[in-house]
C-alpha cells in the first residue's frame, strides 16, 4: 500500500502549498477532509487514524491539540508551526543542519517543522559554531526581510487590497519573536541572536543576513575560512548551494525572489577579510516552509527525499 497523508490545516497558506506539491505524486495517496467538517475534531481524529503520516498546518495551541489526537504513536506527525521546534522528543526537521539530522528525521515519527527565518540563519551560524570559527557566546546579529505571504492570510489582504501602503516595514520591535528561541537552540548560540525582521511588497522569497566582524573574533578568520567552513558543511546537498566567492563577488545587488518556487536555498558570503556579511536566500514558503516540509515527509517514509520540490 503506499503511504497515506493527511494535511490538517490545508486551507491556510502553508497547507496549500504542500497539497500542491503532493496531488500529483503517484507514490502517495492524498487524504481530504469535507471543508465542512474541517473543524470537527472527531471528523479528524478519524482521518488521522486512516494516515500513516499528518502534516500539521495550524496555530500553535491547534497544534497541540491536533497532536493529542493522533491515536497511533508511530503515525508520523510534521507539525509546521512554532509549537514543537524546541521540545524533547520531537526533532527539528532541517536534515541539511547536521551530518546525523536526516537519520534523525527518518528515525522519528515526531518532527517540527523549522520557521523560515531559522532556517536561514542556521544554515548561516551553525557551522561556524561546530568549526570553532564563531564563539557560541558571541552577540550576533540577524537582519531579515521577506515576503508578505508569510504574514498568513491577514498580511496577504492587507498587502494585497492596498490597506497598507507601505512598501517596506520593520516588526517585532519589543524583541521578543517566536522565532528567536530555535534561532539560539539549533545554531548552537549560548544567546538568543538580535533578530531583526521586515516585510516588503512582494508575495513571496526573503533574504537573511548575518553581519560579522571578522577582525573582532577571537581567531580572527579570513573570509574564505569562513566561506570553506559553509562550503564543508553543504557539500553533496541537493537543496543547499554555497555560492562560490568569485560568483558572488560578480553581484551588485541581490534580490529576495531568486530561490521563488523552489526548495533551493542560497548562501553567500560577501565582504573582504575584515567584515563578511552572510547571506541566505530562499522562498519562505518552499524550504522556509512547505517544501521543507515534503521533504521531510520523504525523508520519514523512506521515499525520494527529492520528490515533489524543485532545485
Amino acid at each position: 500500500m503506499k503511504p497515506r497523508v493527511f494535511i490538517d490545516g490545508e486551507a491556510g497558506t502553508t497547507g496549500l502549498q504542500i497539497a500542491s506539491r503532493l496531488m500529483a505524486r503517484s507514490d502517495i495517496d492524498l487524504l481530504s477532509i469535507n471543508e465542512a467538517k474541517r473543524k470537527d475534531a472527531d471528523a479528524r481524529a478519524a482521518i488521522m487514524k486512516k494516515a500513516d503520516a499528518v502534516i500539521l498546518c495550524l496555530p500553535d495551541d491547534a497544534a497541540r491539540l491536533a497532536v493529542s489526537l493522533v491515536e497511533n504513536p508511530n503515525t508520523v506527525i510534521i507539525d509546521a508551526s512554532t509549537a514543537h521546534r524546541t521540545s524533547p522528543g520531537w526533532v527539528y526537521g532541517f536534515p541539511e543542519m547536521d551530518r546525523g539530522q536526516r537519520a534523525a528525521i527518518a528515525a522519528s515519527a515526531r518532527i517540527s517543522n523549522p520557521g523560515c527565518y531559522p532556517t536561514g540563519f542556521i544554515a548561516l551560524v551553525r557551522p561556524l559554531i561546530v568549526s570553532g570559527l564563531l564563539p557560541p557566546d558571541w552577540l550576533v546579529t540577524v537582519n531579515a526581510v521577506s515576503g508578505y505571504s508569510g504574514g498568513g492570510r491577514p498580511m496577504i489582504a492587507e498587502f494585497e487590497t492596498r490597506e497598507t501602503e507601505d512598501n517596506f516595514r520593520i516588526y517585532a520591535l519589543g524583541q521578543t519573536h517566536k522565532h528567536t528561541p530555535e534561532m539560539k537552540k539549533h545554531a548552537a548560540l549560548a544567546h538568543a541572536p538580535m533578530f531583526l525582521p521586515s516585510v516588503g511588497r512582494f508575495e513571496q522569497g526573503m533574504i537573511i543576513e548575518v553581519p560579522l566582524p571578522l577582525w573582532a573574533l577571537p581567531k580572527k578568520p579570513k573570509r574564505a575560512a569562513v566561506h570553506a567552513a559553509l562550503k564543508a558543511a553543504y557539500q553533496g546537498e541537493t537543496f543547499v548551494k554555497v555560492t562560490g566567492l568569485a560568483e558572488g563577488d560578480a553581484l551588485k545587488t541581490l534580490g529576495a525572489e531568486g530561490c521563488n518556487d523552489t526548495n533551493r536555498m542560497e548562501l553567500y558570503v560577501f565582504g573582504n577579510d575584515d567584515q563578511a556579511r552572510l547571506v541566505a536566500r530562499l522562498d519562505n514558503l518552499g524550504k522556509g516552509a512547505s517544501g521543507a516540509a515534503v521533504q521531510n515527509l520523504n525523508i520519514a517514509l523512506g521515499l525520494d527525499e527529492s520528490a515533489g520540490l524543485l532545485e
